[in-house]
């Protein structure tokens, strides 16, 4: 449960950047928008990876 709290913490944490690159066209918001989303997408990964080991494990 602690990675799925640290994915939803990231995600609150970038809204602003998101809305900074499409309602403002802020070029800096967008690429920090970009890596963030490249770690959302490393974290849900890891999570995968965990719910699939708990389950073979069962």
């Amino acid at each position: 449960m602690e990675k799925y709290q640290k994915l939803k913490d990231l995600i609150i944490s970038i809204e602003e950047d998101f809305s900074k690159f499409y309602e403002k066209d802020n070029k800096a918001a967008g690429t920090r928008a970009r890596k963030a989303m490249q770690e959302v997408k490393q974290i849900a990964q890891e999570i995968r990876g965990e719910i699939q080991n708990i389950k073979n494990e069962s």
